[in-house]
């Protein structure tokens, strides 16, 4: 499903370890891309309204309070009800807003789209998705953090929305689906994966079986579905083999007046490969399972990294990431999730 009417994007100004350079750069960059797009800043008065008279189709929204890093996340959103997280969720509940990006506290974040938004009927646990770039198609990986402990119920609503998310945000017909493990045979793996397998095999099509890690990188799947404890250390994994990788290439490139001189030949592809890698080409994290849309970015986003966020909340909206998820989800037997906030 699509549609061509504005799409309004609330956006937190003050989450982030660059906020509220980075954040404010990203919306003046993600504005300029799309005439389609409108921009509820959140955030202390002096700073959203002093920016959003300098650029249209972008809204002051102050707020009081900011939720810190290291805040508890459940306790912050219940007393700071006038943060910018709380207030930006608040608002798409209300359809004032048609999504939410924030570059701040990721639990917060969680923490106030379950809440405020509540979960989409059917669902047992939300879960964060990220896209992963391979050798071949970029791969969505998900749970990354949102449950460090999964029954194997909350690994089936997983690959369902993940192969909803894959079909509309990457353009996927028949995404297939695999299921992180330490080996490709059903039996193997903790009592969670072997039971998470079977109920994978039984109810989800496009499931494919238990890939290993090393597969990860090889695009041999369209979805992985994990629980978010192996998620989240497998994507900072990721993160940082591919920034050690490229540092240690920009070195041995350096090492010598040779090596220099194919330095010049190779950086154009070089500069490619980096941009390909980089975790700001998709910008943020969906929140994929609460009745919104919801992103979240990573605490040092950059200015592209925060465009990119926002075009690709504008995108889910567009093409009805949340109604896809409810129709995907709608498969279960009644009951058998839990639904409701």
């Amino acid at each position: 499903m699509t549609d061509s009417r504005i799409i309004t994007v609330a956006v937190d100004a003050v989450g982030g370890d660059l906020a509220p350079s980075a954040i404010l750069q990203g919306v003046d960059r993600a504005l300029a891309a799309d005439p389609g797009l409108q921009v509820s800043l959140l955030g202390p008065e002096d700073i959203v309204a002093e920016h959003a008279r300098k650029i249209e189709r972008c809204q002051a929204v102050p707020t009081t309070q900011t939720i810190d890093m290291d805040e508890n996340p459940v306790g912050a959103v219940r007393t700071k009800k006038d943060s910018s997280i709380v207030v930006g969720c608040r608002m798409v509940k209300e359809a004032s807003a048609d999504a939410f990006f924030s570059a701040g506290s990721t639990g917060a974040c969680m923490a106030a789209a379950t809440l405020t938004l509540g979960r989409i009927k059917g669902i047992s646990r939300p879960a964060i998705a990220t896209v992963i770039p391979t050798e071949r198609n970029p791969v969505v990986l998900l749970d990354v953090g949102a449950n460090a402990d999964c029954k194997p119920e909350y690994l089936l609503d997983f690959a369902r929305m993940g192969e909803a998310y894959a079909r509309l945000a990457l353009g996927v017909g028949s995404p297939r689906i695999g299921l992180l493990n330490i080996g490709e045979e059903p039996a193997k793996g903790s009592i969670l994966t072997i039971d998470a397998h079977r109920l994978l095999r039984e109810s989800v099509p496009g499931f494919i079986g238990n890939i290993e890690g090393r597969d990860l990188t090889q695009g041999t799947v369209d979805v992985v579905v994990t629980d978010g404890f192996t998620g989240n250390v497998t994507l900072k994994l990721l993160e940082g083999v591919s920034k050690s990788l490229l540092t240690q290439v920009k070195a041995a490139m350096l090492s010598s007046v040779a090596t220099k001189a194919a330095a010049v030949v190779l950086k154009p592809s070089l500069m490619r490969l980096k941009e390909k890698m980089s975790p700001d080409s998709y910008g943020g994290a969906p929140l994929l399972g609460v009745n919104g849309v919801c992103i979240i970015g990573h605490g040092s986003s950059s200015p592209l990294a925060v465009a990119n966020a926002i075009a690709m909340s504008v995108q889910v909206v567009r093409r009805g990431l949340v109604e896809e998820i409810a129709r995907a989800t709608a498969v279960q037997t009644p009951g058998d999730g839990e639904s409701g906030r």
